[in-house]
């Protein structure tokens, strides 16, 4: 008995509704399909433990040898936010520990859009129809609310002498603020006798 069956009564199946099903009625292809995805799904499932105790077991022996090169040497590895490269010793395989930030912004990002709103309403209505566009998608929302961090930023790239506008970019990049700070353990071997290194792939997605 499945997982499914067993959470229904006997000679019944639940489908995507929760509605029982009579398990008489269900076509031979039907189950097929369940039975390979849940195979899948376990064998997924196996795999994301064994990745996980990986991870815990390689942030874990990294930060150790840091700890121990530190000790013994007075100096520490890694550079900004504690990113560094370990080699083994024939330079075959390499591993990186990187960090990566993500940014956000506070509340004084409205205070800049309504700075460059001023700017725009002001500017003849014809002279700069572009940068409507680009500063109307600058701070357009996705599906999820976001605002895209990067179009927000490139706005201060253009050189606009309004001291509006100048007042803006800089509320911009006073309000922007790191929200989640995310670790990355990457392996690599080596290509042959070369310097370059090609990922061992660590997801479904790379390997």
């Amino acid at each position: 008995m499945n997982e499914k069956q067993a959470q229904a009564p006997d000679g019944y199946w639940k489908d995507a509704k929760g509605h029982l099903v009579p398990e008489s009625l269900i076509k031979p292809i039907d189950r097929e399909r369940d039975n390979l995805v849940r195979a899948l799904v376990k064998d997924a499932q196996e795999l994301s433990e064994v990745l996980g105790r990986f991870k815990a077991r390689a942030f874990g022996d990294i930060a150790a040898f840091v700890d121990l090169s530190t000790e013994q040497y007075g100096a520490a590895l890694g550079g900004k936010k504690g990113n560094l490269t370990l080699y083994s010793f024939d330079g075959k395989y390499k591993i990186n520990r990187a960090s990566q930030d993500k940014i956000g912004f506070d509340e004084r990002l409205q205070a800049a859009r309504a700075k460059i709103d001023e700017c725009l309403a002001d500017w003849t209505a014809g002279a700069r129809p572009e940068l409507q566009v680009i500063v109307n998608e600058a701070f357009a929302t996705d599906k999820q609310g976001q605002i895209n961090t990067g179009r927000v930023l490139a706005l201060r790239r253009y050189d606009i002498q309004d001291e509006r506008w100048k007042e803006a970019m800089t509320a911009i990049g006073e309000a922007v603020q790191v929200v989640a700070s995310r670790s990355y353990i990457r392996v690599y071997e080596r290509v042959g006798d070369t310097d370059q290194y090609r990922p061992i792939p660590l997801d479904i997605a790379g390997a």
